[in-house]
């Protein structure tokens, strides 16, 4: 019996799982991607995608992890951050899972300006550090996005071609 339908379907999974967890950072989102990806070229016996493909698609996994790391701390940092906003920010995010889908994007400011008014700063500068930490975190989900998107049109390319 032939079983490739069933990675197939297993490797679809894996990809659109990841491209949610890309937004639910609960889920490894862009790994998750990768992961689909791999087992569809393994079904296939690495004849259709090779290792080519496959080390570019890997790099940018890896990319798209230092992206996810820097890009809330870069957002954080550039307003004056604490590291008591950063716990805030992180808080926030996996508290904000349980109001979807309000609090996907509440939940990471909240965070973020409750750990930097705790830490003893002024509403207002609170304020611009929550303000700063979510627009990193929004941007960090917007360039993993795109870093998925490229993954999966470079695999179709290598698919195909």
């Amino acid at each position: 019996m032939d079983y490739s339908f069933i990675f197939y379907l297993i490797a679809a999974l894996l990809v659109l799982v990841g491209i949610a967890g890309i937004i639910l950072p609960a889920l490894p989102g862009v790994p998750l991607v990768f992961l689909g990806l791999l087992v569809a070229a393994w079904t296939e016996g690495f004849e259709r995608v090779g290792w080519l493909p496959l080390v570019v698609l890997g790099v940018l996994t890896v990319i798209s992890i230092v992206v996810d790391i820097l890009s809330t701390v870069i957002g954080a940092q550039k307003v004056g951050a604490s590291k008591m906003a950063l716990l805030g920010a992180a808080i926030g995010t996996v508290a904000g899972l349980f109001f979807m889908p309000i609090g996907l994007f509440v939940g990471p400011f909240a965070g973020a300006l409750l750990g930097e008014y705790l830490h003893g700063r002024k509403l207002g500068q609170a304020t611009k550090v929550g303000l700063g930490t979510w627009l990193g975190i929004v941007l960090g989900v917007a360039l993993k996005l795109g870093l998925a998107m490229a993954m999966i049109g470079l695999f179709a390319a290598a698919w195909f071609m």
